[in-house]
């Protein structure tokens, strides 16, 4: 009997070369498009990223191609509760969300794992740069082969019921390799670009965003130094991020960034890049992949960003369930609501979401 995989296909060309990969292999395939958002959702009647109408047509054209079944699945009411809903409270609580692992989380493993179960299709596949294997009874979640695409970060959330049903055709491959591929099989997406922005944040402006989703005005507020003095005018505390520098339109004589929020009071406060530094941080809402709970205070490498620089610490859990991380170096704009993944080598340990820095 052959295996049966839903691929989810997003239009790029990762996951229209998983496809491909897979029908090589002997899957029996149906090729899935989720709907998450309609331009007119988020205030915009021309608007194209990732999940748009031209990405459901490309991904429907190279279904043709491969002559696999496709379906576009409607989760635009999900994704605006559970996704775009959380991102706005997120940021409206001080915090800085990470909507694309959510996206992951809740929207492409949660119900894509589901519809494949009512199928009766037993694998869910990706164009994630990612690896899945099997060792001692447990399913492993590994970086991809190509460090400079490896997507890890972004899968830390997956459970063992997940990952046992989740295949990444591309784990072994480069990009460039993913490229000449879909290059060789004439795929109308084999030179598209990735998507670089949230995809329903248009140009990357979520407060202007943020104020034609909810109908709710930014309030502007006062900029203070570290003194607690007023040094200027903003437009809404939350359009601003810890460590961000450019768009603050500050005069000080000096570089600033944003190192402290107070929501209450609609502050930001500014300062050298010497109060960015922070030399460790509580995180929850964890997920652990090689066991099912941290079992003592480990060594590992740590990841407080996508496509960040691993950094040394010491993970251990507190009392109350929570993650702990001692870093041996102070690191840099470590911000809360943003994911901290955790690493041994290639394999991952697990993550959460930071909560507190200190």
């Amino acid at each position: 009997m052959k295996n049966t995989a839903l691929i989810a296909m997003s239009g790029g060309v990762d996951s229209s070369v998983a496809a491909c990969l897979l029908l090589e292999q002997g899957y029996d395939c149906l090729g899935v498009t989720m709907r998450l958002y309609r331009n007119g959702d988020i205030g915009r009647s021309q608007f194209h990223t990732c999940c748009s109408q031209r990405d459901i047509e490309d991904a429907a054209e190279v279904a043709f191609d491969l002559d696999i079944p496709f379906e576009v699945l409607d989760y635009t009411e999900e994704f605006q509760t559970q996704i775009i809903g959380k991102f706005i409270r997120t940021y409206e609580e001080g915090g800085t969300p990470n909507p694309c692992i959510d996206c992951n989380r809740y929207m492409k493993f949660e119900h894509l794992l589901e519809y494949a179960a009512q199928k009766e299709i037993e694998y869910v596949a990706t164009g994630h740069y990612a690896r899945v294997e099997q060792e001692n009874g447990r399913f492993l979640l590994k970086k991809g082969r190509d460090a400079s695409k490896d997507q890890s970060y972004v899968l830390y959330m997956l459970t063992q019921k997940q990952l046992a049903h989740v295949r990444f055709p591309l784990g072994e491959l480069t990009k460039e390799q993913v490229r000449r591929i879909a290059e060789k099989k004439g795929f109308v997406n084999a030179h598209k670009r990735d998507s670089q922005d949230i995809c329903f944040v248009p140009e990357g402006d979520y407060g202007s965003f943020m104020e034609e989703y909810t109908g709710r005005k930014l309030v502007p507020g006062d900029f203070l130094n570290e003194e607690g003095s007023v040094v200027g005018r903003h437009r809404g505390a939350v359009c601003y991020t810890l460590g961000q520098r450019k768009g603050l339109g500050l005069a000080m004589g000096e570089p600033v960034y944003v190192c402290a929020k107070n929501m209450a009071e609609n502050t930001v406060t500014v300062g050298g890049e010497s109060a960015l530094f922070y030399s460790h941080l509580i995180a929850d809402e964890l997920n652990w992949i090689p066991f099912d709970i941290l079992p003592e205070e480990m060594r590992v490498s740590v990841c407080t960003r996508y496509h960040a620089k691993e950094q040394r610490a010491s993970a251990r859990l507190l009392e109350d369930g929570r993650l702990r991380l001692d870093f041996d170096a102070p690191q840099r704009a470590m911000t809360p609501g943003q994911s901290v993944v955790l690493y041994a080598g290639e394999l991952v340990l697990g993550g959460g979401t930071i909560r507190e820095v200190l």
